[in-house]
This record gives C-alpha cells, sequence and structure tokens, in this order.
C-alpha cells in the first residue's frame, strides 16, 4: 500500500472528544499533495494518526453550511 501523505494546513477547531485521547476535529487538509479541503476526523494527539473521516470542497461546505442553517437544530 502506498504511502499516505498529508499536510493539515489550518486547524478549525474541535468537534468533540472520543474519550479514548483522539478528538474529532474540522481541518482543512492537503492529501497527497492536491488541493486542500475540509476534512472532518478523528485525530490523535500528535496528529500521526487518524480515523475514517470525510473530505468536503468549499462548495460542499457552503451547502452542509445552509442545510444546517434550515434545519430545526
Amino acid at each position: 500500500m502506498a504511502e499516505l501523505k498529508f499536510e493539515i494546513v489550518e486547524k478549525i477547531g474541535e468537534l468533540g472528544d472520543t474519550g479514548n485521547g483522539w478528538k474529532k476535529e474540522l481541518n482543512i487538509v492537503s492529501w497527497n499533495e492536491r488541493e486542500p479541503v475540509y476534512d472532518i476526523r478523528t485525530w490523535n494527539e500528535a496528529h500521526d494518526r487518524m480515523g475514517k473521516g470525510v473530505t468536503l470542497s468549499q462548495d460542499e461546505v457552503k451547502t452542509l453550511k445552509d442545510l444546517l442553517d434550515k434545519a430545526e437544530i
């Protein structure tokens, strides 16, 4: 399996704590030297290991924000 390269370009914030020392975070990440994307996933404290997550383009983040603004939360 090829090595996964990543760079956390900007840390936006923590969404929660998993209880095992890992944090669910929203960051802007460049994967394999590609254009940075918004990224939601769990990270260990050193940010050298991560869990499964989801990446979103800027347009997808705008759509998600619009959907959340309309939702009755």
